[in-house]
């Protein structure tokens, strides 16, 4: 039987059009690679996107730029990558604090964690501190407990901003310790610590990459570690759950693309962060900042955004933490 010649024109074009995506697909990347990072230069995540691109660069042959976008809790950002071209070249690297903490604080989010994104692969987990300027009275938790506990609302503690991960501890640990600490949000990581270190605020939670090095250089003093087991850059600070059991969080940071990314495109990136964590120069720079590999794969990532979903949610509602 002979195809009609408009129907196999159209057939041929349509094995054309697939030839032509697979082609693509093939030669990915074919130019720069850009890594959406929803929080300020100075933090975390910053930190850790900026590591992963050179190590990027290197594995792709092609250029991979941080493009910082803060706003929203990270919300903001996230919203818009979700909604950018499915092609490789817009990426996200995120903390958990926007990706899974965020669409419980926010009424409408603008994004679907779940469903607007492809998970592409974990990074990197951080270390997390308690930290005050040196001249504040107490120098641990259980010493923090005893001063506010005299004075509920006296003191007050410096986040990264409404709905940060560092906001969202600060409230966990003024519910677990029964304490009442003032909320200061800043625009970003750095501008909290610096007026921490400056005096203008006693303490405030911060990633290690934000504040090791105030840490090292004696204008800040950890009072404990968040973290769930006490972190390698500072093995002989003991954790706030050494003093409130039960207390702990691992903060996460991972890579995801817009939902429709083509597979072989996906599965291109998820080798190239792999390795890149099994580098040796990799994690010696994320140890310098306080961070190490989260080595794992997307299905595993796509597991643990489904689990930490509800439990994030929980801890908004029973820390009663609001956003403006």
């Amino acid at each position: 039987m002979t195809l009609p010649l408009l129907t196999r024109r159209l057939l041929l074009s349509a094995l054309a059009a697939c030839a032509l995506g697979a082609h693509a697909q093939d030669a990915y990347p074919g130019r720069p690679i850009t890594l959406i990072v929803p929080q300020a230069a100075g933090g975390a995540n910053d930190a850790i996107a900026r590591v992963l691109a050179q190590r990027l660069s290197e594995q792709l042959g092609q250029s991979v730029v941080v493009d910082n976008k803060p706003g929203a809790g990270g919300t903001l950002a996230t919203a818009n990558t979700a909604r950018a071209k499915p092609d490789g070249y817009t990426l996200l690297v995120t903390a958990d604090s926007a990706h899974v903490i965020g669409p419980a604080l926010y009424k409408n989010p603008g994004f679907d964690p779940v469903r607007d994104f492809t998970p592409v692969a974990p990074i990197a987990t951080a270390g997390y501190t308690l930290v005050a300027n040196p001249a504040f009275p107490a120098n641990n938790v259980a010493e923090l407990i005893a001063l506010a506990k005299a004075a509920p609302g006296k003191y007050s503690y410096a986040s990264a901003g409404n709905g940060t991960l560092n906001h969202l501890i600060g409230e966990m640990l003024q519910k677990a310790a029964g304490i009442q600490l003032q909320h200061v949000p800043y625009k970003g990581s750095a501008a909290a610590a610096a007026d921490v270190a400056g005096g203008q605020v006693p303490l405030s939670v911060q990633s290690l990459p934000s504040v090791i090095g105030l840490i090292k250089a004696g204008k800040l003093k950890v009072l404990g570690v968040v973290n769930e087991k006490r972190v390698a850059a500072l093995p002989d600070v003991p954790t706030i759950g050494e003093t409130l059991k039960g207390f702990g969080q691992a903060p996460w940071y991972a890579m995801f693309a817009p939902a429709g990314t083509p597979a072989p495109i996906v599965a291109r990136l998820q080798a190239a962060v792999a390795s890149a964590l099994e580098q040796k120069e990799t994690v010696e720079k994320l140890a310098g900042v306080g961070c190490e590999p989260f080595k794992g794969s997307a299905q595993q990532l796509a597991a643990l955004v489904q689990s930490d979903l509800p439990k994030w949610a929980r801890v908004v509602k029973e820390t009663g933490a609001q956003v403006d």
